[in-house]
């Protein structure tokens, strides 16, 4: 399955470090699921997915409440979803997933945060392929066996469950997010630290140093835009 959520986690702490961005992020992610259906997250799938996602992110609850206030309000605000693919030095590839309400503007700042450091553009397709959807969810407190025999008797379909650091981590399609989370909220697991919908690689990649700290500009670039939600790539990044 290419690399696990740990090995990924690491890299993006530093970055998630920046929390004010991380909520401001969140906050436009809630609003545009809300407004996409009933401001509720009971009635509303891809709302209820981003609010346990932003759970396990410590989002302050304030954040949470203006973006759900916001969109029940009559603000006109229109946002498109847009994904982008690119490459980066020796093969690396990107995507990058955007909301905005200037497709041009973001067009032209992903553009340049590839070109600018080395990298470039790709049509629709030309990564993609490499990558899985994948939901992931991560518990600790319980054992590896104890969540491969919750998972059989809710009857929940997953790709793997697997021991990594003091995680247990179960990884599904991303149609089986719901499935997962009621399994293990049944069980009276309600904190993960991982609660994701996520692109996977197929294959890691591993770059000499030199091109390391390119690709790494080209991601650091990317991840500051703001209309940039999430940004996934194929690179195992070495300590």
């Amino acid at each position: 399955m290419g690399r696990k959520w740990n090995n990924i986690k690491e890299k993006k702490a530093s970055k998630d470090a920046n929390t004010s961005r991380i909520y401001a992020k969140f906050g436009l992610e809630i609003y545009v699921a809300a407004r996409k259906g009933e401001p509720d997250p009971e009635s509303n799938r891809a709302l209820k997915v981003v609010l346990e996602r932003a759970k396990t992110y410590n989002v302050p609850k304030a954040i949470i409440d203006r973006a759900l206030e916001k969109a029940k309000g009559s603000s006109d605000e229109i946002y498109e979803e847009l994904r982008y693919e690119g490459f980066g030095p020796n093969g690396s590839m990107v995507i990058v997933d955007a909301l905005t309400n200037n497709v041009n503007r973001t067009a032209s700042s992903v553009r340049a945060a590839f070109s600018k450091n080395g990298g470039n553009m790709g049509v629709n397709g030309s990564v993609a392929y490499m990558f899985d959807a994948t939901a992931v969810f991560g518990v600790t407190g319980k054992s590896l066996d104890e969540i491969m025999e919750l998972m059989l008797e809710a009857d929940v379909d997953v790709r793997d469950v697997v021991e990594e650091d003091e995680d247990v981590l179960v990884y599904a399609e991303p149609d089986q997010f719901h499935a997962v989370q009621e399994a293990l909220k049944a069980a009276g697991i309600t904190e993960f630290t991982v609660a994701e919908l996520t692109m996977l690689a197929q294959n890691d990649l591993e770059l000499p140093a030199d091109a390391q700290v390119q690709f790494e500009k080209i991601i650091d670039t990317l991840e500051d835009l703001e209309d940039v939600q999430q940004v996934y790539h194929n690179v195992a990044f070495a300590e």
